[in-house]
C-alpha cells in the first residue's frame, strides 16, 4: 500500500475550474464585479465586499516575493524527496497573495521584492500546480 501524498489536491466545485486550469498553464484568480477587488484561494464570493459576484480571470503570471523558507526536512510523503526547497508567498501584479514554491533560484540569491513568474509542473498525470521561478 503506498503512502499518502500530501502535495496533490483534494479539489470540490468551486476550485476544479483553477485546477483544470492550472493542467493547461494558465493561473486563474477569481475578480469581484462589484468591487474590482482579485482574491485568492478560489471561493464563491468576494472577501472584500462579501459580493457573489465574481468570476475567474486568467491572472498575469507576474509576482514579487512576500517571504520565503528554505525547508530542509520535512517527513510528509513526497517532500521527503524534495528537500531543500523553497516554500513561498508571493504578491501576484493582481493584488493577491499566494503560498507556493520558488524553483530554478539559488537560496542566496532570494531577496524580498524579486520579481518572478509563474511555471508549472506536472506533479502527476491528473495533476499539475503552479510554482514560481526568477523573471528575466
Amino acid at each position: 500500500m503506498a503512502a499518502p501524498r500530501f502535495d496533490l489536491p483534494n479539489p470540490d466545485d468551486e476550485t476544479e475550474p483553477w485546477w483544470d486550469a492550472c493542467r493547461e498553464g494558465k493561473l486563474l484568480v477569481k475578480r469581484c464585479l462589484d468591487c474590482g477587488e482579485a482574491h485568492f484561494y478560489p471561493r464563491p464570493f468576494c472577501p472584500k465586499c462579501w459580493s457573489d459576484a465574481v468570476e475567474w480571470e486568467e491572472a498575469s503570471g507576474e509576482a514579487t516575493l512576500y517571504t520565503w523558507s528554505v525547508v530542509h526536512r520535512n517527513d510528509l510523503p513526497p517532500f521527503g524527496e524534495k528537500v531543500p526547497y523553497v516554500a513561498a508567498v508571493v504578491d501576484l501584479a493582481e493584488g493577491p497573495r499566494m503560498m507556493t514554491n520558488v524553483v530554478n533560484c539559488d537560496f542566496d540569491a532570494l531577496e524580498v521584492g524579486m520579481p518572478l513568474r509563474v511555471t508549472f509542473e506536472e506533479r502527476t498525470e491528473d495533476w499539475t500546480v503552479p510554482v514560481f521561478e526568477p523573471a528575466g
